[in-house]
């Protein structure tokens, strides 16, 4: 198979769909890769690097979209990249269309094939290609929130972790899930007060024992969510529901009764974010204030860490690029139902119900086009 790399153009985004490791054994499994010229440069990958990996470099994105038969990708595609996409091309990148119907109805005019990272399941459990940058983010939200709470930034001027003698700021998690563990380490690491809001007992059970009480876990009710959130100092917003938008469970009636200079880090902006007032932000003008609350909901937040967050993914989704490649897309997910969750568009069908309900689109069952 030729699969097309190409340089990755959302704002501030600098990983890379496929490392050199990962194109090394791309290449030896007997495949061809394109990849666009500086794809790399964010991780310090030059085209030599690709080139002594088995690649052939190209001079701009429209020869990658052009020859290559699967496109492997970072973020969803913006729209000029859309306009590239044919018939019968696969592409295999983060997608989150159910908050974005614009690239969903560009995806279903292209006629392409298009397997989002973020719906693929797991026998154990869990979104396999959703958790290294589920782990990334999370870890990151209390770094962004850390600083948005500093005074220059407009937040109340505290220290996370406070001093001896200071109490130390309240961070309030909502949802237990990924994201919101790896979040309430780092607050924990950082000596914060920390609560964990969650629905599942099951989740619940496994963070308290995580943390012995490092961290305290509530079940979330309205009554409990309200009552924390207007307590808190920092809100990381960690809610997901595969493929779905997120549920809006902090209201425009919270942010108003919210601290002054309190913040809030919606992690789950890529799904259409789990406040009301949140909208996507870039790394280039990362927040926002209302009602006097700092809100970051920056939506590609582990591009700001590309070295660490491309070669998290690539362990993750290289596999998954060896089977598409070495089976065709087509008999790769016939032989994994966990990869066919992945399937969202095939030549012009929406094929995941949760976009379906979230964008009142007809969809059809991805069993019946493969």
């Amino acid at each position: 198979m030729l699969i097309g790399v190409p340089k990755e153009t959302k704002n501030h985004e600098y990983r890379v769909g496929m490392t050199p490791a990962s194109v090394r054994e791309v290449v030896a499994h007997g495949h061809q890769v394109l990849v666009e010229t500086g794809a790399g440069a964010g991780i310090g990958a030059d085209d030599a690097a690709y080139r002594a990996a088995g690649a052939e470099v190209c001079a701009a994105a429209a020869e990658v979209f052009e020859r290559a038969e699967m496109i492997v990708k970072v973020k969803e595609p913006q729209a000029p990249e859309r306009a590239m996409l044919r018939e019968g091309q696969l592409l295999f990148t983060y997608l989150h269309l159910a908050p974005d119907p614009a690239q969903t109805a560009d995806l279903l005019a292209s006629g392409a094939t298009c397997i989002a990272y973020e719906t693929v399941t797991s026998p154990r459990g869990g979104l396999p290609l959703l958790a290294p940058m589920s782990k990334v983010a999370g870890r990151m939200a209390v770094q962004a929130g850390a600083t948005a709470l500093e005074k220059a930034h407009g937040g109340r001027g505290m220290l996370l972790g406070g001093v001896p003698g200071v109490e130390p700021a309240k961070v309030v998690v909502i949802g237990g899930g990924v994201v919101g563990r790896n979040a309430a380490e780092m607050a924990v690491g950082l000596r914060a007060d920390v609560v964990v809001l969650d629905k599942s007992e099951a989740v619940l059970e496994h963070l308290d024992g995580l943390f012995q009480g490092g961290a305290k876990t509530v079940y979330s009710t309205r009554d409990s969510l309200d009552r924390h959130v207007l307590e808190a100092d920092l809100v990381i917003g960690g809610v997901l529901i595969p493929g779905a938008a997120a549920p809006k469970l902090v209201t425009r009636e919270m942010v108003a009764a919210m601290k002054s200079g309190s913040v809030i880090v919606d992690v789950a902006i890529d799904q259409g974010g789990c406040t009301e007032t949140s909208h996507a932000t870039t790394h280039a003008d990362p927040t926002y204030v209302v009602d006097d609350v700092v809100h970051y909901c920056v939506a590609n937040m582990p591009g700001g860490v590309p070295l660490t967050s491309t070669y998290a993914l690539n362990n993750a989704t290289l596999p998954y690029i060896l089977t598409l490649a070495d089976k065709g897309w087509r008999q790769a997910l016939k032989d994994d139902a966990h990869l066919l969750r992945g399937l969202n568009v095939h030549a012009g069908q929406l094929t995941n119900a949760e976009v379906g309900a979230a964008l009142k689109l007809d969809f059809t069952d991805p069993a019946q086009v493969i």
